[in-house]
This record gives structure tokens, sequence and C-alpha cells, in this order.
């Protein structure tokens, strides 16, 4: 009988306790270019015109494309138990909040 299960290869996966606190952002710029997606973190305080990129993440574009999936699939769930998540409602998705990245100049 032939086994029709996928090979996939089970990881482990550590936190170190430096890490485990995490890096809060409510703002993050996407872009790509043929190779890779780089999504950068900051945070964006009230008053102040400039925000530091705290975390870059560099992404194959397949695997952005599964994290994508991932975080559907948690959104999903989260409201499922939580209720529907609110936006604010702007025209376009960079001013949702209030602000949006520079048109001329981004950090990569």
């Amino acid at each position: 009988m032939a086994d029709n299960k996928k090979n996939v290869q089970q990881i482990n996966i550590e936190l170190d306790a430096e890490v485990s606190n995490g890096e809060y952002a409510n703002f993050v710029v996407v872009t790509h270019s043929p190779a890779e997606f780089v999504m950068d973190f900051t945070r964006i305080l009230p008053g102040v015109p400039k925000a530091k990129v705290h975390s870059r993440i560099i992404m194959a574009p397949q695997h952005v494309k599964a994290f994508s999936n991932a975080l559907q699939d948690n959104i999903r769930k989260f409201e499922a138990k939580n209720g529907e998540i609110k936006m604010p409602n702007r025209e376009d998705g960079f001013s949702a909040f209030g602000v949006k990245p520079p048109s001329d100049k981004l950090p990569n």
C-alpha cells in the first residue's frame, strides 16, 4: 500500500528571552523586487514626523504568500471568536490610520 502522506519536515522553534518580549509595530511599509519582498516595521507616534524602522523582514515571494495565507487563516479564527475587526473608513489603504509612506523615498 502506497503512503499518500507528503514528506513534511518538523522543526523545533527556539524563542529566547530577548526575542520573546516582541517588538511593537503599528505601521509596515512593504516593497518588492522580482526576487524578494521587504517589510519594514515601525511605530508611528503622534506628533513625531519621523519613524524609525525597528525590524526589517526579507522573504522570498513563495514565503510571503504562505505568510499571507497564515495571516488570513488567523484573522478568520480571531474574528470568529472576537467579532469583525473594524477598519477606519478611508479611500486608500495607506491613509486609513492617518499616515502614509513617503512617495519619493523608501528606506531600502
